[in-house]
């Protein structure tokens, strides 16, 4: 199979999020509710297809993480094309942990209003900003977003050497 720029790309996005994402979230086989009372279960899903109470095996916990960090990617690269494969992975586990508002929504979101701009070093210094839940900081969202923010910056430093 041949892979163009593009699927790389993303491929190495997809990758590079998943292994943000993984640490963060952790592993919880029961159905549990997050800090802001979201049903919440495995790597950090969540979704009208969760069963409280139910335990999930691996596999399932698999295929929710593939298919949810896929769905991130999908946003971000929506709204934000060709983004460098390591900004498209810090904002994407942004996206998969929070939505996709960080990265798109260019009225509620400075990062977003950068990244459209092409402003990829100072988009990715926005990233701590999102520590919040329900209003609150929280030291795993905090810790989440500078692993992140130091990431987007790799790909975004090396982009202007």
């Amino acid at each position: 199979i041949k892979m163009t720029f593009d699927t790389k790309r993303i491929a190495a996005g997809t990758a590079i999020a998943t292994a943000l994402a993984l640490p963060a979230e952790g592993l919880r086989q029961y159905a549990y509710y997050d800090p802001p009372g979201i049903l919440t279960v495995c790597e950090g899903h969540t979704g009208s297809d969760i069963i409280k109470g139910k335990k999930y095996s691996l596999a399932e916990c698999d295929e929710f993480l593939n298919e949810d960090m896929r769905t991130a990617i999908n946003a971000v690269e929506k709204c934000v094309p060709g983004l460098p494969d390591h900004v498209l992975a810090a904002f994407a586990d942004a996206t998969y942990n929070m939505g996709p508002k960080i990265a798109c929504d260019t009225r509620k979101s400075t990062a977003a209003r950068l990244l459209k701009e092409g402003k990829l070093d100072e988009a990715c210094r926005q990233l701590p900003k999102w520590n919040r839940a329900g209003g609150v900081p929280l030291p795993g969202l905090t810790k989440r977003r500078q692993a992140e923010m130091e990431v987007c910056l790799d790909s975004a430093n090396s982009q202007s050497e």
